[in-house]
């Protein structure tokens, strides 16, 4: 079989990391195009492999057989909306703002394109969507950053929450993944997915602690269904930009394989 095409959007920590793993190879993958801000730019990088074509958002669906979305949330619908409209598949890191662009899953199904969602810096996805094939009753999931992790979040300036002065673990957020999508949209990807593997973004309850004590991203789940209860935490390290960890692109990467691989592991 001819290999799948895979385009990445944006180049930073997440979209380089995969770059890289697809040019040093991944069977039945090829890396085929990459979207930056500045084409010309990057058009003399050296790879092991053959040359990915740089082009804009517009002109990547037309490359590529499946689309990662590594760029920043701005620009998700400008991206997205083609590719779907294409008919091709894209794998889904903001899904913060996929919340806000839920019409996009019509679309998909429109036009037989399919949205992916990678577990990211999140575990235990998979036992969630199997719990959702039963009934669950509650998901709450608990995250807990250094202050700084926190800082410039809409929602604490608008209640006046001074990050400097907590000296110890506070909470300083409860609600659902909805509520909290205005008000700390750079911490909202990982309940989204949580949110959307099992009840809804509007049963979900999401926990936001600031904690001085802390010096990775902390998130815990909790679950109660009719066919298990679990909890599960993860503490990611992480990579060269301090706000992304090491996992995210890994898991990107898992997930690609995957696609291809004849032995699948997990749900």
């Amino acid at each position: 079989m001819p290999a799948l095409k895979v385009g990445i959007a944006g180049f930073g920590a997440i979209g380089q990391a995969v770059a890289q793993a697809l040019d040093r190879g991944l069977p039945g993958l090829k890396l085929a195009a990459i979207a930056v801000r500045d084409p010309q730019r990057h058009a003399d990088r050296s790879w092991q492999g053959p040359a990915p074509v740089y082009t804009d958002l517009a002109g990547l669906a037309q490359h590529c057989d499946i689309v990662v979305e590594a760029a920043p949330a701005a620009v998700f619908r400008e991206l997205s909306e083609p590719v779907l409209r294409a008919g091709k598949k894209l794998m889904v890191l903001s899904s913060g703002a996929l919340l806000r662009n839920e019409d996009l899953i019509a679309l998909a199904r429109e036009h037989g394109g399919q949205i992916i969602i990678p577990s990211g810096a999140i575990l235990g996805l998979d036992a969630l969507t199997a719990a959702a094939e039963g009934k669950i009753h509650a998901v709450t999931m608990i995250t807990r950053k250094p202050p700084r992790g926190l800082a410039g979040a809409p929602y604490l300036e608008t209640h006046r929450i001074d990050l400097d002065g907590i000296t110890e673990p506070t909470l300083v957020f409860r609600g659902s993944p909805r509520d909290a999508a205005v008000g700390f949209p750079a911490n909202l990807n990982v309940a989204v997915s949580v949110s959307l593997a099992g009840i809804g973004a509007d049963r979900t309850t999401l926990e936001i602690w600031a904690d001085p004590g802390v010096t990775r991203n902390v998130h815990r789940v909790e679950v109660d269904s009719d066919a298990a209860s679990f909890a599960m935490e993860i503490q990611n390290i992480p990579s060269e930009n301090p706000k992304t960890g090491r996992i995210t692109a890994q898991s990107v990467v898992a997930a690609l394989r995957k696609l291809t691989a004849p032995l699948r592991v997990g749900t």
